[in-house]
């Protein structure tokens, strides 16, 4: 027996010969087509490891007449939103589970599309789609392969290290540790997300916080609270910094700013840049002054391999 990605696999009665199961298979397990598969099943859209037996046979997609019963072609992409058992109906828009959101992280974090993701884990790209725009309980074979895919591990797909620091894998077994220009520093910089503020308290202690954060015209900006802890920056010198640790690759940079922080007080400003803001402080309450940084230093370090 012998599959390709989209062809559907059928089980029939022993007794009639009539079909009394069937789906779409999703993924390959052996490159040469053979058992067994991940099978999305047409009466529950679940999908389930298969190993068929002596009452299944192949029916494949691209050998059959258009209208035939049970699957005679591919399911198009807008198939793939179906709700199944105990999910919400779709309405169109994506619904992503934690599974789904940590694979499409990942997968825009190696740059790699749908598509070549599917290929490199063995699926089809529908599928794909499906577990990143839907809440959805995939196989753990499903997972090994999209962890091999993607270069991290099940346990990071499954969110076993949401709340471990980053940074506990080895370390290369020849790291090379390069200065990054400033070019390169405000290219990451630009990228927005969560970076931190270090600033000097009243009493002169040293505190470091996490604010979200902007960059408008070349400006660090960020929202606080007048009677917060970043809003001590204002008036003074302060250090701002980012950083992205890869695990997987035991690679890594950071970003360090240094510069005087000010309020902004210029309403046309204030508008500005909440309009282009990227998104709301994660501490949520009343944030709405702005506090900008403008560098007068910016530099940054990259941990690769030695031979890139």
């Amino acid at each position: 027996m012998r599959a390709h990605l989209g062809d559907r696999l059928v089980i029939e009665s022993p007794a009639t010969g009539a079909a009394r199961r069937d789906g779409e298979i999703v993924g390959l397990h052996h490159e040469d087509g053979t058992p067994p598969y991940d099978v999305r099943w047409s009466d529950t859209h679940d999908v389930t490891l298969v190993f068929p037996g002596p009452d299944a046979h192949i029916r494949h997609v691209g050998h059959e007449p258009p209208g035939t019963p049970g699957g005679a072609s591919r399911q198009d992409p807008g198939e793939e939103t179906r709700a199944g058992p105990g999910q919400a109906p779709s309405t169109g828009w994506p619904n992503p589970g934690d599974i789904g959101r940590r694979v499409a992280v990942e997968r825009g974090r190696h740059g790699l599309s749908r598509e070549e993701t599917a290929r490199r884990a063995r699926m089809s790209p529908e599928y794909l789609a499906y577990l990143e725009e839907n809440p959805a309980d995939p196989t753990a074979a499903t997972l090994v392969r999209l962890a091999d895919a993607l270069g991290t591990t099940v346990s990071a797909l499954r969110g076993g290290g949401a709340d471990l620091p980053p940074g506990q894998g080895r370390a290369l077994p020849h790291p090379r540790l390069l200065d990054l220009d400033a070019q390169e520093c405000r290219a990451l910089l630009s990228t927005h997300g969560v970076g931190r503020v270090a600033v000097s308290t009243s009493d002169g202690s040293p505190v470091v916080v996490p604010v979200n954060y902007e960059v408008v015209d070349d400006v660090i900006a960020f929202r606080t609270a007048p009677d917060s802890v970043p809003a001590a920056a204002a008036g003074k010198e302060v250090a701002f910094e980012i950083d992205h640790v890869d695990d997987a690759m035991s690679e890594g940079w950071s970003v360090l700013a240094v510069g005087p922080a000010q309020v902004v007080t210029e309403p046309d400003a204030v508008r500005r840049f909440t309009q282009t803001a990227h998104t709301t402080p994660w501490a949520g309450g009343e944030r709405e002054m702005w506090v900008v940084i403008r560098p007068t230093t910016l530099t940054g370090r990259r941990i690769v391999p030695a031979d890139q």
